[in-house]
């Protein structure tokens, strides 16, 4: 039994993984994928998430899916066996804004992966019952790791409002810049951009369904899509990097009373904003913070519709290779995509 601990920057470090049984209204389960996100790389590459300082050691990886082992006491409904998808936010149920039905906003929230709150890079964990979901039948245990990312999408589209006909700038071709090209088309937006550096996730965005790929050290990527539409704008925008001054870029490329939506995170503690252009606009900004109850949907959707989604994940690789995995992202080789992480 193993876990992998990020000992230091850019540094993890391998140990074994001791458990307990699962207590009163857990489940036990073992982990059988987990994809790496881009807040992982956060910690791995910055020692930080935003003004969030990364706390060693700590176990990252909050895309999991797995395979129940046992139940705890009470727990029904739950078999040894089940194929499982793991949500990784543990909710307080009764602040304000859990019995309001934001939970994504919970104060009390224990969000596996953050400090001092193991994550899933382990081969075994214990949840409570109301953290599984079952997968379906025909998602392959890597392909429904994309059920967390799917979700945050889905519950970004909450503030786009993307709808048929309309267009949309993404920024950034990660993997939540990928997989929001390919719920956009999903929703019916008739025309794409992604902004991107990296030319092979360029070619990886267009694979997904955007239209142009825009390199932005080649081309001014706001003159771009303001030559392409007019002078207009998009109607929306997706800042997936959130990075090198994105935001402003997609203040820039929308139109006016055009949706900006932040789904990246800034390294910077206080970014800058070009208000004046965001107000003279009236645009409606909109930051994302994880998901609300997305899940199932994702795991409906990507039952339904996988390969608008799965040709992201280009490397799978056993949780001894974490390392590599992450040092592979972080130079962004190898044709990198989406990686997961198998215990």
């Amino acid at each position: 039994m193993a876990v992998a601990e990020l000992i230091a920057q850019h540094q993890f470090a391998l140990r074994e993984n001791a458990i307990q049984d699962p207590l009163p209204g857990e489940v036990q389960v073992r982990v059988e994928a987990v994809g790496i996100c881009g807040s992982d790389l956060h910690n791995f590459s910055e020692g930080q998430i935003g003004d969030v300082p990364s706390q060693y050691p700590m176990v990252l990886g909050h895309e999991p899916v797995g395979t129940v082992i046992k139940a705890g006491a009470g727990v029904t409904g739950w078999s040894a066996g089940d194929r499982v998808a793991l949500e990784p936010p543990i909710y307080c149920y009764h602040c304000e804004f859990c019995m309001s039905g934001r939970h994504h906003l919970c104060e009390h929230v224990r969000f596996l992966s953050n400090p001092g709150e193991p994550g899933l890079f382990r081969d075994r964990a214990n949840l409570p019952a109301t953290n599984l979901l079952p997968l379906p039948e025909n998602l392959g245990f890597d392909e429904a790791t994309l059920f967390e990312p799917l979700g945050i999408i889905l519950h970004s589209f909450r503030m786009g409002d993307p709808k048929i006909g309309e267009t949309a700038v993404v920024i950034g071709g990660g993997p939540i810049g990928l997989t929001t090209i390919a719920a956009l088309r999903v929703a019916g937006v008739a025309r794409v951009w992604c902004v991107e550096k990296v030319a092979h996730r360029r070619d990886l965005a267009l694979t997904m369904g955007a239209d142009v790929a825009i390199d932005p050290d080649a081309v001014d990527p706001v003159q771009e899509v303001l030559r392409d539409t007019g002078k207009r704008g998009v109607d929306m925008v997706y800042d997936c990097a959130a990075k090198d001054g994105s935001i402003n870029w997609a203040i820039r490329m929308g139109a006016s009373a055009a949706r900006i939506v932040i789904t990246g995170l800034p390294s910077e503690t206080m970014p800058a904003i070009d208000f004046h252009h965001l107000r003279r606009k009236e645009q409606h900004f909109f930051p994302v913070r994880r998901s609300n109850h997305k899940s199932e949907l994702a795991l409906r959707l990507l039952k339904e519709q996988a390969h608008r989604f799965t040709p992201m994940i280009t490397h799978r690789l056993p949780l001894e290779q974490v390392q590599k995995a992450f040092e592979t992202l972080e130079a962004y080789v190898d044709g990198v995509g989406k990686v997961t992480l198998k215990p």
